[in-house]
């Protein structure tokens, strides 16, 4: 794993603090989204879907650090939309940076060499560099040809800089695994610090509908892009627990109040993927948001999700409660035979409520009613 050993012992910490204080259902990362905006037009992307003036709309730097207090987690996950497109990006990152919090700052990279040096090396702060495959692989799925060379020097640049360097990679179905594992061993070769992983959620406003996967095929294609690993060490920031999960060996629910959303309408309910509600303030959201309504087994929506933001929280709490069984698999590696672990069931699941509209109407009404 590339999780460097102060986050791992600060995140152990924090989780054992909830456990010995009692306290259920708590954040790890932080999901903070200052806009919607994008510089990308990615087929397989439901967050750029908004009319214009949602779209320009942005999270001031106060609005964003009282977020990041309120919210308390340890890890701050920047996304968007492109963050890069926010003016006072390197504010925020500042600010959460002040209050030693791990920053990790999404971004396609076709701004960085622009802004790079509004930024400083800090062992608190990451570039997270959207990469979904090699070039081919990668400006498909973004829809752009060049975007791939693009990234790839912005890597180098910040390398060449100090900064820690981390890709986040989705794969969709269709994938191949011989040739992700060629370009897991490309990225290494490069000095990148880790790699974040996760399958595709399918957003319900996504223009391409048609090759999200489906949990089976996620957990076969887990397998074999692990079978294909060829000696090269494969460095991810992500909890062991969570690619043996990807790979069909652990039977995990979601916990999806382990990475609330903060971005332009509010608290997001009930998670980063789904848009169903949104709430004033992080403790309404804690309080008033019906958990169990949502996840795999419980809600049609979030029957084929194992994507991080849903499950990595749950690997990084089972880590801490079972110790041993996380060693065994950082010794051992990914399985990628035998039987998998049971399912969860899908019979009592309820029906998928389609309210998207509703909320963006809602928020339309709302800043019209203000520039009155």
């Amino acid at each position: 794993m590339s999780v460097p050993l102060q986050q791992m012992i600060r995140v152990g910490a924090y989780v054992m603090k909830q456990r010995l204080t009692g306290v259920a259902r708590y954040p790890l990362v932080l999901m903070l989204e200052p806009l919607f905006r994008c510089n990308l037009a990615c087929a397989g992307c439901g967050k750029i879907d908004y009319p214009d003036k949602i779209l320009n709309q942005r999270l001031s730097v106060a609005e964003c650090l009282e977020a990041v207090d309120e919210c308390g987690a340890p890890v701050v996950s920047i996304a968007g939309g492109e963050p890069l497109l926010h003016r006072e990006i390197e504010q925020i990152v500042e600010g959460i940076v002040a209050r030693r919090k791990f920053v990790y700052l999404c971004t396609n990279a076709l701004l960085l060499e622009k802004k790079i040096d509004r930024f400083k090396p800090n062992p608190y702060f990451v570039w997270s560099i959207h990469l979904d495959g090699d070039r081919a692989m990668h400006d498909h799925s973004v829809c752009e040809d060049g975007v791939y060379d693009k990234a790839v020097a912005a890597i180098k640049l910040a390398k060449s800089k100090g900064f820690r360097v981390n890709i986040n990679c989705t794969l969709f179905d269709g994938a191949q695994p011989e040739r992700v594992a060629r370009f897991f061993d490309t990225m290494m070769e490069m000095g990148l610090d880790g790699m974040t992983v996760s399958p595709g959620y399918a957003y319900e406003r996504a223009p391409d509908q048609a090759h999200f996967l489906n949990r089976r095929k996620t957990k076969e294609l887990f397998r074999s892009i692990f079978r294909h690993r060829n000696g090269t060490k494969w460095s991810f920031s992500q909890s062991g627990l969570f690619l043996d999960f990807l790979a069909g060996n652990q039977s995990y629910h979601c916990t999806p109040w382990g990475n609330p959303t903060r971005n332009v309408f509010g608290w997001q309910r009930p998670c980063y993927l789904l848009g169903e509600g949104y709430a004033k303030s992080f403790k309404e959201l804690m309080a008033s948001t019906e958990w169990d309504a949502y996840g795999t087994g419980n809600y049609e929506k979030c029957a084929d999700c194992m994507v991080h933001s849903g499950y990595e929280a749950t690997a990084v709490v089972d880590a801490v409660k079972h110790p041993v069984k996380a060693l065994g698999v950082a010794l051992r590696g990914v399985k990628t035979d035998g039987e998998m672990a049971p399912e969860i069931a899908m019979d009592k699941q309820r029906p998928a409520e389609y309210v998207f509209s509703r909320h963006v109407d809602e928020a339309m009404e709302r800043m019209d009613a203000a520039a009155e």
